[in-house]
């Protein structure tokens, strides 16, 4: 039996290493248009930041290291076209320049997502760059060395201030660049609550950061290579912009041979990862995600439910049995010196789904005060008013002390509640915690 993954980074590579786990027998080839198979972009950042040496070090497999374990991983190679009622592929081989054909009998689509590029004015001009795969950081690197051969203090404007956003203006601002971060919307991070983004904000203007908020891009202008950023309020100097206002699933190929997409552009697909057609999986950014809490579906990308995804698509494939649930949408970044952890909905979400809701925040210490070098954190629970269950959380805090967040994405797996959440037998030492852990004082502050 031959399976053909389309796709080669997180859900791609995890579908086809399980597959072949699960059945040894399977003929698998992967086909990856860009350079690299089975790398991290969630490390490029920290590259270009300098806090990870090179890129290469995000690699975790190559071609050579699948083909050991009878995987044919081909780089370079793009799939133009698919005839699904004779299970053919076009492919297009654009180190030799050379376009084949070939079968399979299973098909896992993992073609990701594409960072947004909007159609405005000077958005093709030189400089202006998108980070979704190692070439990008490495054009990225190129033209910061660049910039400083022109000016002793670059500028650069990142538009869009979520996740990404927010970690490539550390980077740049470690690389020494001055650094304006332009976000459409009223604030920073807008899939949090206005205290845990105002939080944030303090803490990227404390490095010097600029940050335009309710500010639009217009256009770009410059000679070839952008040199102005041009907004709703006038217009900003720039040796290089990095566009971080979003993504969108790459599901044209899978559109166009009949496999069902959502209203978010994504494939849709059960609970086995397997699309409308019989055969036909897909795992990762292209897909869409069952959310646990709110009930519906959404499309939330990262890389860690590309992988379980792959790891379920895979074993289905293989023949065993697998399911993916869903997700509760839990995610961590850091911004500068603190880090910011959510899970489940937000105060703003929860009211759109129409529900009774209210949040608490509070403000303690990340272990014990009378411990040396305890540190400030807040914890902000969103909660059901009727029946006190947990609907999400948000954490801003330094370092480990957020992976807090974990421990309310568990219970929100199991629908649980505030009580659940201040019964907990939580773990405490002075290093580590106070007595009553800070979800706990946050808990007891809500049933109050």
């Amino acid at each position: 039996m031959k399976l053909i993954v389309i796709g080669g980074v997180a859900g791609g590579t995890s579908a086809a290493a399980k597959a072949k786990r699960v059945n040894p027998d399977l003929e698998i080839t992967l086909f990856e248009r860009s350079n690299q198979v089975s790398f991290a972009p969630c490390g490029l950042p920290y590259v270009i930041g300098g806090e990870i040496s090179n890129f290469h070090k995000l690699i975790a497999r190559t071609p050579q290291d699948f083909a050991q374990t009878g995987i044919e991983a081909l780089t370079q190679h793009e799939v133009l076209s698919v005839d699904y009622p004779n299970r053919v592929l076009e492919v297009r081989n654009h180190r030799e320049g050379q376009t084949f054909k070939a079968s399979f009998d299973k098909l896992l689509i993992a073609t990701g997502a594409s960072a947004l590029r909007p159609r405005i004015p000077g958005v093709d001009l030189e400089n202006i760059f998108t980070l979704r795969n190692i070439a990008d950081g490495e054009a990225i690197q190129k033209a910061i060395l660049e910039a400083y051969n022109r000016s002793s203090t670059p500028k650069a404007v990142i538009v869009g201030g979520g996740y990404i956003g927010l970690e490539m203006a550390e980077a740049f601002q470690k690389r020494g660049l001055q650094v304006t971060v332009i976000e459409q919307l009223p604030r920073l991070l807008g899939n949090v609550d206005p205290d845990t983004a105002a939080l944030t904000l303090t803490e990227v203007k404390r490095h010097g950061v600029e940050v335009l908020v309710s500010e639009q891009v217009k256009g770009f202008s410059g000679n070839g290579r952008v040199q102005k950023v041009l907004t709703s309020q006038g217009e900003l100097e720039a040796d290089l912009v990095l566009l971080a206002a979003g993504v969108r699933p790459n599901s044209s190929l899978a559109a166009s041979f009949g496999v069902n997409l959502t209203p978010f552009g994504s494939v849709e697909v059960n609970q086995q990862l397997e699309t409308n057609l019989p055969g036909v999986y897909a795992a990762g950014d292209v897909t869409e995600v069952h959310h646990l809490v709110s009930g519906r579906h959404a499309y939330i990308p990262l890389g860690n439910t590309a992988n379980h995804q792959g790891r379920v698509a895979g074993t289905n494939i293989g023949g065993g049995h697998s399911s993916f649930p869903g997700v509760v949408g839990t995610a961590i970044s850091k911004v500068f010196d603190v880090a910011v952890g959510l899970t489940g909905l937000s105060e703003l979400d929860a009211f759109q789904l129409g529900l009774e809701a209210k949040a608490i925040s509070i403000n303690t210490s990340d272990h014990a005060s009378y411990f040396p070098d305890h540190r400030p954190i807040m914890v902000r629970l969103v909660f059901e008013t009727k029946t006190a269950r947990l609907l999400g959380a948000q954490i801003v805090g330094h370092g480990d002390a957020v992976k807090r967040i974990d421990v309310v994405a568990s219970l929100l797996h199991r629908a649980g509640t505030l009580e659940d959440l201040a019964n907990l037998n939580l773990a405490y030492a002075p290093p580590f915690s106070s007595v009553w852990d800070p979800l706990q004082i946050a808990a007891n502050a809500a049933l109050r």
